[in-house]
């Protein structure tokens, strides 16, 4: 299952780019269609590409919006709207809602406001966001999780504008661009600017004093008499101009995110739309037109029991579930398929059969799977340990191409040249139109699925064989799935009444917080209204506001920071936030996903999911416990041992990946400071600032720390210049310094973008692959992000390589030595067991021995470890 992403639409803006990209069409009923038919072009488009969780498309409500109210003339004289393509839009809203894609419009505010207001509110919550827009202005909103895409010549060329894109292209930052509009105008939007200053003028102003209020401030050092003069002379028209390009990111919108959630579309009305608008071409191309026509007819037995005879020594095997959260799944079936025969066993008959429970255990019977975690899980449930797994379709699919997102054996099947087996949306309906099938269908599709193993399984062999990635998938991520199995059926118990009780003592802080902040404001608000926190703040207490929206004064947590020093009730207002997010988000969140049948909460592990790799969790995301505030660690007070008697031993790995760094570039520095057992960013802090060791302050080895780990994730000055509250030419000129004292850094990150651009792809120590086509793009922007890529995937690709390989190599070694303790959990590099104390003494000698020597580098590995009554006590 993908990572959410969001993707904001601006509807008016690319109905019109359609409009004028494409000839006028018509319909056989003389009805104008090419607006239509170039939205749909780019819908389909964007869709495939992105892949997005969440969608919206915003639309214009009215010609009249809150900025006429500040200049009338704002957009006055634009040309009125064709006819043709007027007639186009009910046809666009109703494609959309036949698509399933929420769209919104609010009087008096641009389709720009919506979408501003919502990225902003995805941004908070640390989600992906992609806006796509023929209009320039939504590039301001970009940030480091939200690209804009806007539409050039035609309906699917787009660029795609980055904070990156940006500074490479005008040398500013996306805030900026609401600045350079300022100045030199929109003639489209009717906004006056500064008359006589265009782009290249607006932008070296913008370069040497950073915004349209600093340089009035400094109006006195431009220089040019001309250019003062026509500053000095448009001063508030600048600045009006600034604020009419400024878009809205706090619109009274009555949407949120969550209700964007996109299930897919409705293809029986898309279809029906492209047929009344004769999209011929459209119709043709259309799976959902051919897909029942493109299976053959296939042959099954449906059973009541199992007899000993239909298992042979080697079958595929398919565990048939409503949806896919299979720790809670109803399940529907199984099917077996021996290379000649289909059976199909109805719901969990099969593990009511002692022949059939035997056969699953029996290692020497061999099984084809199609999610072999899943399977283990399951057969977990019903009190059976399934032995003899040989293939695992999503695990081979994936590390030969893990750009494959799917989990849907249709749609992995699709990939390599296998078409006899439907989507399950197909067989089972998407969303509210979900439900169970017939028994009949039911036994086709799951039969459909086991002969879709059987017949895979030698294509996908051939090519982890022909990649040197067999050992890969046989050695790591096959045994590794059987484990992960293990520990999800396991679960971590998990105790209620510590979240309860830290819920209620939240909800007791927030109380004496919001109080305190009244006091301290001398009057009561609504503190999560960022209007009436702009008034007392800025009006009121008369704090210096740092930005400005059309409806008030930013009080954004970036802006907050800033001005912490300046009163004491920014402090209190950013825990409040802090506080308030962490009793919704984590403590509600967690309690729901307690099991009440064992008090456990069981994680699922995405296996097949990043291109790194690592692995991630869902159902809860355990690894997203936020742990840099104690509230927010002192959760993990309530993950506690099963038996009460026992502790929790949690063991991590030291900068592990800084040491797969100083592998990989053998650069002399950094692997004899890791040999000699140094701190690293220490070691960095003496390197870069030229000082001795006694010398280095906690900031300087503060800066270390940052660019060490930027290093890792090919953080750019940008970047850095973020992360360090730093100008870029600083951060610059800093990561220049540390390639200067590391060496080996950078001529490893040339050769292996030189490799990347020769091969096509980059590899992890055990050879696990990321492809990266955009490697020799003329885009600069996709070239850039591949190069990054193919500098870190690496090392983060080896570091999961390796904690995989000691999570396989620990679950051996707890058997060999007859241990009761358990593997719990994974999280980034750390592993969490439960013990009996009497087990403790030999499990600090084993972890660590383990760990330390999973994969050996020419660095030490080095592991850390602690435990105690709880998760929060190892630490």
């Amino acid at each position: 299952m993908a990572s959410e992403k969001i993707l904001l639409l601006d509807g008016n803006s690319l109905a019109y780019r359609a409009f004028f990209a494409l000839p006028l069409l018509t319909n056989e009923h003389g009805i104008h269609t090419n607006a239509v038919y170039g939205f749909t072009m780019m819908l389909q488009k964007i869709m495939e590409e992105e892949k997005p969780t969440h969608m919206l498309v915003a639309f214009d409500a009215g010609k009249t919006t809150f900025r006429h109210s500040t200049f009338e003339e704002y957009k006055g004289g634009r040309q009125k709207t064709p006819p043709e393509l007027s007639e186009q839009f009910p046809y666009i809203r109703k494609l959309i809602d036949a698509y399933g894609i929420k769209r919104y419009e609010l009087e008096m505010y641009e389709a720009d406001d919506i979408i501003g207001t919502l990225s902003k509110q995805a941004y908070e919550k640390g989600q992906q966001v992609v806006i796509v827009s023929g209009d320039k202005d939504l590039t301001q909103l970009s940030t480091d999780k939200t690209t804009v895409y806007i539409t050039r010549k035609g309906i699917t060329d787009i660029e795609k504008y980055t904070p990156a894109h940006i500074e490479e292209k005008y040398g500013l930052t996306p805030l900026q661009i609401i600045d350079m509009k300022g100045l030199m105008g929109d003639a489209s939007d009717n906004i006056p600017g500064v008359p006589g200053v265009g782009e290249k003028t607006a932008i070296k102003l913008l370069k040497e004093h950073g915004s349209v209020e600093n340089l009035y401030q400094a109006l006195d050092t431009v220089s040019g008499v001309k250019l003062k003069e026509k500053l000095t002379a448009n001063e508030e028209q600048a600045k009006m101009s600034k604020s009419l390009a400024t878009i809205e990111v706090n619109a009274p919108i009555e949407v949120a995110i969550e209700d964007l959630t996109y299930s897919g579309p409705n293809m029986e009305d898309v279809v029906a739309i492209w047929k009344e608008l004769s999209f011929k071409t459209l119709l043709e191309k259309t799976e959902y037109v051919e897909e029942d026509q493109e299976t053959t007819e296939i042959q099954f037995t449906i059973l009541d029991e199992i007899d000993a005879s239909i298992l042979q020594d080697t079958m595929a095997l398919h565990l048939e579930m409503y949806d896919e959260q299979y720790h809670t799944s109803e399940l529907l079936g199984i099917s077996l398929f021996n290379g000649e025969e289909s059976y199909f066993v109805p719901g969990s008959i099969a593990f009511e059969s002692p022949v059939f429970c035997t056969w699953l255990e029996d290692a020497t019977k061999i099984k084809y799977l199609a999610d072999s975690k899943a399977t283990q899980a399951v057969s977990r449930k019903h009190k059976v340990s399934m032995h003899g797994v040989d293939f695992d379709l999503l695990l081979a699919a994936y590390i030969v191409n893990p750009s494959i997102s799917s989990d849907d054996v249709s749609s992995i099947a699709k990939e390599f040249g296998y078409y006899n087996v439907l989507t399950n949306d197909s067989v089972y309906g998407k969303g509210a139109k979900k439900s169970t099938p017939e028994l009949d269908k039911i036994a086709e599709h799951a039969s459909r699925k086991a002969q879709a193993l059987w017949n895979l399984k030698p294509t996908l062999e051939e090519k982890l064989k022909e990649n040197e990635q067999y050992s890969l998938y046989k050695e790591l991520e096959l045994p590794l799935a059987s484990i992960l199995g293990t520990m999800e059926s396991d679960g971590v118990k998990v105790d209620k009444q510590i979240l309860v009780e830290m819920g209620q003592d939240l909800e007791g802080k927030l109380q004496i917080i919001e109080k305190d902040i009244y006091v301290l404001a001398g009057e009561e608000f609504n503190i999560n209204s960022p209007k009436q926190l702009g008034v007392i703040l800025f009006e009121k207490i008369g704090l210096t506001p740092l930005k400005k929206t059309k409806t008030g004064y930013s009080t954004a947590a970036d802006v907050l920071e800033k001005l912490a020093s300046e009163h004491e009730i920014i402090e209190q207002i950013l825990h409040y936030r802090q506080l308030g997010k962490l009793n919704s988000t984590y403590i509600e969140g967690l309690l729901k996903e307690i099991h009440e049948d064992d008090g456990k909460i069981h994680t699922r592990y995405q296996q097949a999911l990043t291109s790194t790799g690592r692995l991630s969790s869902i159902n809860p995301n355990l690894q997203n416990i936020p742990v840099r505030l104690e509230e927010g660690r002192k959760i993990r007070k309530a993950f506690v041992p099963s038996n009460p008697d026992w502790v929790m031993f949690a063991a991590d790995y030291s900068q592990i990946e800084l040491r797969v760094l100083a592998h990989m570039s053998e650069d002399v520095n950094l692997v004899d400071a890791f040999n000699q057992d140094m701190d690293i960013h220490t070691k960095t802090a003496m390197d870069v600032f030229h000082v001795e060791k006694e010398d280095v302050t906690s900031d300087m080895r503060r800066a270390a720390k940052a660019v060490n780990f930027g290093i890792v994730y090919g953080i750019s000055d940008y970047g850095l210049s973020q992360n360090l509250n730093i100008t870029r030419k600083e951060a610059a000129t800093f990561i220049k310094q540390y390639l200067n004292s590391f060496p080996g850094v950078k001529v490893y990150m040339d050769e292996i973008v030189q490799e990347a651009k020769q091969r096509g792809f980059v590899t992890t120590i055990l050879n696990r692959r990321r492809y990266l086509p955009e490697i020799t793009s003329s885009n600069f922007n996709l070239r850039s992000f591949a190069e990054r890529t193919a500098m870190n995937t690496p090392i983060q690709g080896s570091a999961a390589d390796i904690i995989k390989k000691a999570m396989i190599d620990m679950a051996q070694r707890l058997i060999d030595e007859n241990m009761q303790s358990k593997m719990l959990l994974q999280v980034h590099d750390e592993l969490i067991f439960e013990a009996p104390r009497e087990e403790l003494a030999l499990l600090e000698k084993i972890v660590p021995e383990v760990m330390e020597a999973a994969i050996k580098l020419n660095v030490p590995l080095k592991v850390d470890y602690a435990f105690g009554s709880s998760w929060y006590d190892t630490k």
